[in-house]
This record gives structure tokens, sequence and C-alpha cells, in this order.
């Protein structure tokens, strides 16, 4: 067996493989001209939260000015605004948009159910955006954003901040590279069951509270939250302390999608990137009977694709809460709480966040690793920003972080569906099941609207 393990490094990453390259175009610098030569003026939509990190995080590596916020949370509002007190601050991010001369770029962390709304406007003004995974609530709504990003030809970035690690990018080169063989099949796995609990996941899962279902009372809002503006595009329900505060509100249907879209946007990557995916053929998903309500705390949801370019046809499984494979239970590989496996004709690859093995196998005589192709990165968020001033590419600009973000919600209208999906991508629809068809997207609450 062969280990390897890598520290993060904060030098530049252009990403030069896998479908984010092919699809990485270089753009115009962005730069205002009431800014410093150097110098973005930045919005920030959520501040709470992802939100706070990826201000921190931006903030405390550029200097750029701060001149909009934007978030729902008063107590979060409040606090950036102490903070960056020459910012505008707003409650509703269709104001913020009603001003938005002197912007530059915008920051999207708000709640996965908003990102859409928050992110088309800036992309049809043609200024950039950093949004946070995923990248939005449904399937026809990642259509739409991978297509107003394209015609607005600026650049784009998903917040995986686990794609920037040096450890995915070893991944990658392994794979690629044919060291490990062709890879035919497979397996990621992750602990955490956000939603709909069986007491298998309740005993498992011991920071999620038991919920069953949608609550009949009705509780008062807090003083600092406009639970009406939380609620957004969403149909309306009156508040609950069961939504908030995070991750609550991920296990409801109308707010998120459980485990599903919130971590396949990290764990999933690696293989559709890795792999050089992009549109499932089919997709099939197996585990508790559907809630109208509330995503499941466990699922399997199977992928099969067919040859991209000289790769091979595969399969790709993916598996939460109690979910495993079964060569993880049979103690074939090493017992990590959440994983991607890769099984190659030479070798099998294991990989979590931040380390990597290669198991060798009997057609394996001799393995040697790959000389690095995939330059290091300062990180997701610098990426975009250096994007911005330099018109260079980004790791997962919106026309591969599109891709992934529909096929991880493919996983989830499969189970609703009930049926295994025949997906015709440029039609949009399942051929064989248009019982998926409202599961795909849905009419926005009145007041807003995606055009």
């Amino acid at each position: 067996m062969t280990t390897h393990s890598t520290r993060l490094t904060r030098r530049r990453f252009f990403e030069q493989t896998s479908l984010a390259a092919a699809s990485a175009i270089g753009f115009p610098a962005i730069l205002s001209a009431r800014a410093p030569a150097d110098r973005l003026n930045l919005a920030f939509i959520g501040v709470g939260g992802r939100g706070a990190a990826n201000l921190k995080e931006i903030m405390s590596k550029s200097a750029e000015n701060v001149v909009a916020l934007c978030d729902v949370n008063g107590q979060y509002l409040e606090s950036a605004a102490t903070q960056f007190p020459k910012a505008r601050t707003y409650k509703d991010f269709r104001r913020l948009y009603d001003d938005a001369k002197d912007i530059d770029a915008v920051v999207v962390s708000s709640t996965e159910h908003t990102h859409a709304f928050a992110t088309l406007p800036a992309l049809q003004m043609r200024k950039p955006v950093y949004c946070e995974k995923p990248l939005t609530h449904n399937v026809r709504e990642a259509r739409l954003i991978t297509e107003a990003a394209a015609k607005a030809g600026v650049p784009t970035q998903m917040g995986t901040q686990i794609h920037s690690m040096p450890n995915y990018h070893r991944v990658v080169e392994l794979v690629q590279s044919g060291a490990i063989g062709a890879v035919r099949e497979a397996h990621v796995w992750v602990a955490r069951a956000w939603g709909l609990q069986s007491k298998e996941d309740a005993d498992q899962n011991k920071d999620i509270v038991f919920v069953t279902d949608r609550p009949s009372e009705e509780m008062q809002p807090p003083a600092w939250l406009d639970w009406k503006l939380w609620i957004g595009p969403a149909p309306w329900r009156p508040y609950h302390e069961v939504y908030l505060p995070g991750p609550k509100w991920y296990r409801w249907w109308d707010f998120g999608n459980g485990t599903m879209s919130d971590l396949g946007s990290h764990w999933l990557d690696l293989p559709f990137w890795a792999l050089k995916l992009d549109a499932p053929l089919t997709v099939e998903s197996f585990g508790p009977p559907p809630h109208p309500e509330i995503a499941p705390a466990s699922l399997t949801a199977v992928y099969e694709y067919g040859a991209r370019g000289d790769l091979p046809p595969c399969k790709v499984t993916w598996y939460q809460g109690m979910h495993k494979p079964e060569i993880w239970k049979k103690g074939l590989i090493p017992a990590w709480p959440s994983g991607a496996l890769f099984i190659g004709e030479k070798a099998t690859l294991l990989s979590d966040y931040s380390k990597h093995v290669v198991i060798l196998g009997d057609k394996c005589q001799e393995f040697q690793r790959p000389q690095q192709f995939v330059p290091d990165s300062p990180g997701q968020q610098q990426e975009w920003i250096q994007a911005c001033k330099t018109g260079g590419p980004t790791a997962s600009p919106f026309s591969y972080a599109g891709l992934l973000t529909e096929a991880n919600h493919l996983g989830n209208v499969a189970f609703r569906a009930g049926k295994k999906l025949e997906w015709d991508r440029a039609a949009l629809r399942a051929k064989n099941c248009p019982e998926a068809d409202r599961y795909l997207g849905r009419e926005p609450r009145a007041g807003w609207k995606l055009a």
C-alpha cells in the first residue's frame, strides 16, 4: 500500500485538466473606475455562517472595497457593518441590485433556495459572481444560471473549497494519468445524515434533531429576523424554530435538499472532476419511502455515465447516512467515515478531503506516481478574485458547477419520483418518467422571479 498526504499551499491554481479546464476561459478584467486600479468593489449577499467565512477569507487576503452588505438576519448584518462601516446595508438583495452601479462583483452566501435569485441579477448585469454550494435549489435553476453565466462571459466560481486543496489535485492526477488504470466504477459515501431520521439515523447523528413532519403551530420570529424575506421565493409557511438556525433548514425540500445537494457538492466533485463526467445517462435512488416535506437522512443514488472521449463508461454510486458500499461493509478497504473510492484496473484509490491511499492490485506490476500537472491553488475565493482582476480562469466556473449541481439534484429527483430516470440532458427531462418533472423546478412565490 502506498500512502500520500499533502499540506495546503497558496500558489495560484489555473485549472489545466478535466471539464473544468475545458470550460474555463479568459475574461476581461473587472475593475470599477471608482475603485483604485488594484481593488474590486464587492457586494456580499449573506454575511453570517458561510457568508461571514467568505467575507473574512477574501478581506484577510485581499485589499478590496466592501461597498454593500445584505442579510435578512439583523444580527449578522450589524456585525458585518461594524467591520465595514462605509458599506451600504440591505435586508433585501433585490434592493441591493437597484443601486448596483458601483459594484464590480458579488459574493452570494445566502440560503440554498435563494442562490439562483441572488445570482441571476448580477450575471444579467455582467458582474462576476462567487456563489456558495450548491449552486441552486433545483435542476432547472442550475441550467438557467449556467446559461446566464455563459452569456455574461464573466468570472464565476462555486464555493467548493475542497476543490482547491492539494489532496484533490493529486487524486485527479492519479486518475487522469492512468496510474491506477481505467476506472469504470466509483463509490462516494458520507456519514452526515441531514434529513428525515430513522431511529438508526438519530442514534448515529446525535447533533440532528428528530423531526417527522411540518409543525402545525406558528411561532413568533425573532426580532432580528425578517422571516418573509428569509422565505423569499419558497412557498409560504409560518415561522417555527425547526427551520432555523442552520443547518435545520437543509432537511426541508422547500429550502434545501438534505445531505445530497450539500455534501454532494464537495464529495461528488472529486469523481466528477477526475473522471471528466458531464450529464448522467441514468439515475436511480434507493432509500426509505419518500416524505413530501423532508429529505431522507439515508440514501443511495446510482449514476451511469457513457464514454467520454477515450474514457470508458462508468458507474458512480453515492451513499449517505447509514448506507455504505459493500466493499466498506466487508472490511476490504479502510473504514473511513466518509470517502471517495476509485476502482481502477491496476489499483484502487481511496480519498477523503485531506488524504488518500493507493491499494495496488494484482495487475499492477509497477506503480509510479505521475508528475504534478494540476498546479496548486490560493483557495477558491482568491482564484475568483484574481480572475476578476486579471481575466484568468477559475477552478469551478458555473459551466462546471452547473453540471455537477444538476447531477446531484437528479439523485433526489429519482428518489422522489421512485423510478430509474433515463436522462435527456438537452431536453432537461427524464424520457421515461414524466412524473419527475414536478421535482426538476418550481414556480417562485409571488413577488419573486427568475427572468
